[in-house]
């Protein structure tokens, strides 16, 4: 019989208090290393001696998993009993990135991990390029997204972000012969070590059928939907932390199932038809199978629509579900919890919530109605009409018949109000064709944006000219009756993922300087213009760039096959692949180059490396063949013995959040060349400037800002004006003009013609001819002298290594407001209105 001294107490997580807990939970090297090994037998299943690199990384994933599950329900708990204020982010896209080195650092161990690992002969950095990059969105949107995931669990804000589980997510891209080649990516093939399903939690989300109207007394024709068919919505749970405290926020990602009863048909199989038997799982299935299915079939476009309604469904009903658990009825359930959408993807939340409150949960239309419009808040992300997302009512019909109704019925008394308030104005039916939700040429369809403005209290663009330019054009005539709703937050990232993690040297050198409060309050790395004129920190500035830049010339040598030279200027363009975001243009700048080149082989010329990254949607033709130019521009110059090594191009597969970790510490000069008035803000720019690169840019998104904030001096200034295209197409823009009376851009585009870099076939390359010389929508010849010009300007400014130096601190040190935690913090002051909560451990 034990004595009561040797028996084992046990906390309040059923551990044993002897050592157990504190490989669970200890943060010290010692509790750390017994717990690694620990998991590497006991989640692994394998000892040290016959362990990979993958056997380490679940093992070291499940360490760092512990450490959060802590703090993670802790934080619920203390959510729970403040009576907390959430934040729900609903975003079709969450491009993380990779988990275990931001919560390693979020958690203040990383140093200490690779310590402790190193004694044992393990490298940390060779863990961390196992795991894979969840691939679950496209580009400055879902990473966004993710940023500010990051800024609301480090200013200790309660908030959940809510998406989807895309099995495949983004395509992962592949370049055979220079063309972008799409395949399935298997992010989950083996499994993810961060997420917890709560199947328990799943919800049901109905699709099809049709309504039966019903009399009632509540103002409104009131309905019952026959659904004829339900899809499982199963959430996943991945923890966010916050950097140097202990809250740990929520990512649910929903998963699409097929309905219990509505699965695998038995009969079905039994009678041989073993297609018909999994039809309907399959069906259900699918909506979380890929991230932005192809959009150009009528059944691209109906997957996207379930999609969108599928998560926003689950996720309202969360919420609903969670607040009655801790109130008596839904009344103040605005006070609870704050909606973003972000941009129209989530829009349908208007009519879904509307129809949870008035047909779920009975409440009469004028209260549903004040719930949701102070509950949701839309942010816009674009500027292109094309891009404002427009659904076909009869698809509506089809799929979301009684959301067709409560939208109509929404639209009505909207037009109603709007009879009401310009009674006398001579515009009236020209306002109101304007903003009706339903547009009626040239196809009946409901604008989701317009719906989005009705629905929300608030609308936000992401950049001051963005926002300037949604007022004055795209959503003009909700700005004129609601000047109040609209508000400015220019986007932001988060400094924990894209300095401290992405450029430990230049994270290491900035703090040994100023200390380590530049990484929670980016504000006070402006301090290191203290020692901008410091010899030697100016010294230690370049080696560090300079390394980077091996380190990236090596990534492209062992990929790419291609030797870089790492004095060269590292002129880098990566984003998604679009026309408006003109890499075109710097094609055309490269072929001037060689052009020169060409002409006199003898030409002196900074050397330059020209790095393009990015991925075009599947359906997206002119995307696809820029891709192909870019590659094959690059196989013409890469080989030609005249360049001498001057001049390089390299495009790099698979662009991604841990390739751009790898980039932008590398760069010398981002490229921000969208067309003035096109760019809602960009996130590149600002990861590209805090990392110590030059900007050669237009007036356009936050470019204008980041211009403002780093000075004049220390940005290349290139481009017509908004205002200025504007202008140019209003009077009639002739491409031709500028390609007759310039001899280098005629010698550039004669190039491509005539198949210099197709082989000599002069069809494959025809319809960018055609587009340049004869529709030119992005102004590319309009601008192009003037970017030819700045390049110079580059190129003189960087023989000059001190004044280049200093230019690259001042835009570090300059960039403290575009940090993701300054945009939050406007958000939750003027938008949100929620509290930040600590969490004690």
């Amino acid at each position: 019989m034990q004595t009561q001294s040797s028996t084992p107490s046990v906390n309040t997580h059923g551990l044993s208090s002897l050592g157990v807990s504190g490989d669970r939970t200890g943060m010290d090297k010692e509790s750390l290393r017994r717990a690694f090994f620990e998991h590497l037998f006991y989640s692994a299943g394998i000892d040290k001696d016959a362990a990979q690199q993958r056997d380490y990384y679940i093992a070291l994933a499940n360490v760092v998993r512990d450490r959060l599950l802590e703090r993670w329900k802790k934080t619920e708990q203390t959510y729970l009993e403040t009576g907390a204020k959430t934040v729900c982010y609903l975003s079709a896209e969450f491009l993380m990135g990779r988990y275990l080195g931001n919560n390693l650092i979020s958690l203040g161990i990383y140093e200490t991990i690779a310590e402790m690992l190193a004694e044992s002969g393990i490298k940390l950095e060779s863990i961390l390029e196992e795991e894979v990059d969840p691939g679950l969105g496209n580009g400055g949107l879902g990473r966004l997204a993710a940023c500010f995931l990051d800024s609301l669990a480090c200013l200790e804000i309660p908030a959940i972000g809510y998406g989807i589980r895309y099995e495949f997510g983004i395509f992962h891209q592949y370049i055979r012969n220079g063309w972008q080649v799409e395949v399935p990516d298997k992010w989950l093939r083996n499994g993810n070590p961060w997420e917890i399903c709560r199947q328990a939690e799943a919800l049901e989300i109905p699709f099809g059928g049709h309504t039966e109207v019903y009399h009632c007394d509540k103002g409104y024709p009131c309905a019952v939907w026959v659904p004829a068919r339900r899809v499982k919505a199963v959430p996943y749970d991945t923890p966010v932390p916050g950097y140097g405290n202990n809250t740990v926020n929520v990512l649910r990602l929903w998963s699409a199932m097929a309905a219990e009863d509505e699965g695998f048909n038995f009969d079905a199989f039994n009678a041989g038809d073993y297609d018909g038997a999994v039809a309907n799982q399959i069906s259900s299935e699918n909506i979380s199978k890929v991230l932005y299915p192809n959009d150009n079939t009528p059944q691209g476009r109906q997957l996207r629509l379930e999609q969108q309604f599928f998560f926003v469904s689950a996720s309202l009903q969360d919420m609903i579900r969670s607040h009655l658990k801790k109130q008596p009825n839904l009344d103040n359930f605005f006070d609870f919890y704050t909606i973003q959408l972000n941009d129209t993807h989530p829009a349908i939340a208007v009519a879904e919530l509307m129809r949870l409150l008035i047909d779920e949960h009975n409440l009469p239309w004028d209260r549903a109605w004040h719930i949701t419009q102070k509950t949701l808040a839309y942010t816009n992300h674009t500027l292109m009409p094309e891009a404002l997302e427009r659904w076909p009512v009869e698809m509506f019909e089809q799929l979301l018949p009684r959301h067709l109704e409560i939208i109509y019925e929404i639209n009505f008394r909207f037009i109603e109000n709007l009879k009401t308030w310009y009674a006398d104005s001579n515009d009236l039916d020209a306002l109101i064709s304007e903003l009706s939700i339903i547009e009626e040429y040239p196809q009946k369809s409901i604008r989701m944006a317009n719906l989005a403005c009705v629905g929300s209290h608030a609308i936000n663009g992401v950049a001051a000219l963005h926002t300037d330019l949604l007022k004055a054009d795209t959503l003009k005539g909700f700005a004129r009756i609601w000047p109040e709703k609209f508000k400015n937050k220019t986007n932001g990232v988060t400094p924990r993922r894209w300095i401290r993690q992405c450029n430990p040297q230049l994270a290491n050198l900035i703090s040994s300087k100023i200390g380590t409060g530049w990484i929670k309050n980016l504000e006070q790395v402006r301090r290191i213009e203290e020692f901008v004129d410091d010899p030697e920190f100016r010294r230690q500035w370049r080696e560090i760039k300079h390394q980077n830049k091996i380190k990236l010339a090596s990534y492209i040598e062992y990929h790419n096959g291609i030797e870089v030279n790492p004095n060269s200027i590292f002129d880098i363009q990566v984003k998604r692949i679009h026309e408006y975001k003109r890499q075109l243009l710097d094609v055309l700048f490269i072929i001037t180059l060689y052009n020169r080149i060409k002409h006199n082989p003898a030409i002196k010329m900074v050397p330059r490396t020209m790095i393009f990254g990015g991925k075009a949607a599947p359906g997206y033709f002119m995307a696809k063949l820029i891709i192909k130019l870019v590659n094959a521009v690059a196989e013409v110059v890469n080989n030609d013995p005249d360049t001498h090594n001057r001049l390089k191009v390299v495009f790099l597969e698979n662009f991604n959040v841990s390739l751009g970790q790898k980039i932008y510490p590398a760069a010398d000069l981002s490229e921000q060349i969208s067309t003035a008035g096109k760019e809602a803000s960009g996130t590149g720019n600002m990861k590209f400037a805090m990392n110590g690169a030059l900007t050669i840019g237009t007036l356009d998104g936050a470019n204008i800002e980041i211009r403002e904030e780093v000075g004049a001096d220390n940005f290349f200034l290139f481009g017509l004006t908004a205002e200025e295209v504007y202008h140019l197409k209003a009077n009639g823009y002739d491409p031709m003009h500028y390609y007759n009376n310039n001899a280098e851009l005629k010698g550039v585009i004669d190039r491509i013609a005539r198949g210099d870099f197709s082989h000599g076939d002069t069809e494959m390359f025809k319809p960018i001819v055609n587009s340049l010389l004869y529709d030119d929508q992005y102004v590319l010849l309009a601008d192009y002298e003037s970017y030819v010009e700045c390049q110079q300007d580059v190129a003189n400014a960087y023989t000059e290594t001190e004044r280049w130096t200093r230019m690259s601190i001042l835009n570090a040190a300059r960039v403290g407001k575009f940090s993701s935690d300054r945009t939050i913090d406007e958000y939750v002051k003027e938008i949100w209105c929620a509290k930040s909560v600590p969490v004690t451990l």
